[in-house]
């Protein structure tokens, strides 16, 4: 007869033999120098694409100027009458002389109200018609019947709606930027696989949880990109709707160096309208690559 110890031993030995940890059999290679290198060299690549392209640009600006006997101000001059713009970007002298960067803050300031009221409609209403028939039957014709109209032919609405130059350049930016947003939005609802939705229902998913865990977090990187589209449209709207407002913005300020046939001026504020809008496209883009999948 056997002890109960020795029936026992197998299994004693067989639970230890099952936990114990297993050796390594090699460590992770150590990157070489390359490697720890490649970012940086990655990074240099870029930034030489991007001054090669900058070049390009600034060199046909000089050609068109020689060629036009300097009707068109050339790189050194506006460069000359960029740096005075700077210098004192915030003085205020009165309503029609003001500072470069207060009238670019005040530009940003109508471009994100106009841009946020647009994005608190477009996402709910993406949200419908990406996930419900009857909801994208409806509003789809409208969205296409909206959404080719220009900018500048909202202006008399909203300015006899409002009453007030100002608040009816807001208006122009919220009903033409929030086209983008809406429309991704909805396609990213449409895309989500009928697996998640299976399996949303199999496990009795609230309607609450359906969209806390895969309704928004499927459709977000595609929100992020109609987010990153609007904010793009807004900015281009606001020169359009700022020229015909007047008053204050970067828009006015454009308007108003032509009128007093100051072109480098005029050119100094396009190549700020152009950096800034490069600057809001690049925010957005990162964003957009930390809620992708697999970022």
């Amino acid at each position: 007869m056997k002890t109960q110890l020795e029936l026992t031993a197998p299994l004693i030995q067989e639970e230890v033999i099952v936990h114990t940890p297993a050796k390594k059999v090699s460590a992770e290679p150590t990157p070489t120098l390359g490697q720890k290198l490649r970012p940086l060299l990655n990074s240099l690549q870029s930034f030489g694409y991007t001054l090669l392209g900058l070049g390009l640009m600034i060199g046909f600006w000089a050609w068109v100027s020689k060629i036009t006997d300097n009707s068109l101000p050339g790189p050194v001059a506006t460069w000359e009458v960029f740096k005075e713009l700077v210098k004192d970007p915030f003085y205020d002298y009165g309503p029609n002389d003001k500072g470069i960067g207060l009238q670019l803050w005040s530009s940003l300031v109508r471009v994100f109200i106009g841009f946020g009221l647009g994005s608190l409609i477009a996402i709910p209403i993406g949200l419908l018609m990406g996930g419900n028939a009857f909801c994208r039957k409806v509003f789809y014709p409208i969205v296409q019947i909206l959404r080719p109209v220009s900018p500048l032919a909202w202006f008399p609405i909203g300015l006899a709606v409002f009453a007030n130059a100002g608040t009816a350049t807001v208006f122009i930016i919220f009903i033409t930027s929030l086209w983008p947003t809406l429309i991704n939005t909805a396609f990213g609802v449409a895309s989500i696989p009928d697996d998640h939705k299976h399996v949303a229902k199999a496990f009795g998913f609230s309607t609450w949880r359906y969209l806390t865990r895969i309704l928004i977090p499927f459709s977000l990187p595609h929100i992020i990109t109609g987010l990153r589209l609007s904010i793009g449209v807004a900015w281009l709207v606001i020169v359009a709707g700022e020229m015909l407002s007047g008053g204050m913005g970067i828009g006015f300020f454009v308007w108003d160096s032509w009128n007093a046939l100051s072109l480098e001026k005029v050119i100094s504020a396009i190549l700020i309208i152009g950096f800034v809008g490069l600057f809001l496209d690049r925010l957005f883009t990162l964003i957009e690559k930390k809620v992708s999948y697999g970022k």
